[in-house]
């Protein structure tokens, strides 16, 4: 039996991560990617990475499809990043190739001292 630890660090191994400065100098070089913030409206309320859009975890798999091509880049992002790495490997699954999970999650764009809106 496996704990929900033992999930995350075994997507961890088949996703890739990004850091929160490299999800800036994307949205700086004005690349074309989805940002998903995949938290709770509650957390999204509470701030959130700008030009993110927002695709709760619990939605994600019936919803990314019709608001996201399979083609193109998309970087998840929840509170800490275990979550989004959990996202990051589903969305995988679904044949989407350019995925990324960011590092820290909101707390570690949070403590790099890049803006946050909401």
């Amino acid at each position: 039996m496996k704990t929900a630890a033992d999930l995350i660090a075994d997507a961890k191994t088949r996703i890739t991560e990004v850091s929160p400065e490299e999800v800036q100098a994307l949205r700086t070089a004005g690349a074309d990617f989805a940002l998903l913030d995949v938290r709770e409206p509650n957390e999204w309320a509470m701030g959130h990475v700008p030009g993110a859009a927002l695709m709760p975890r619990g939605v994600l798999e019936s919803s990314v499809e019709a608001r996201v091509p399979r083609e193109r880049r998309v970087v998840l992002y929840c509170a800490s990043g275990n979550r989004s790495a959990l996202a990051a490997d589903v969305l995988q699954q679904m044949g989407y190739e350019q995925v990324a999970s960011m590092r820290g999650g909101i707390r570690g764009w949070v403590d790099a001292g890049l803006d946050v809106a909401g």
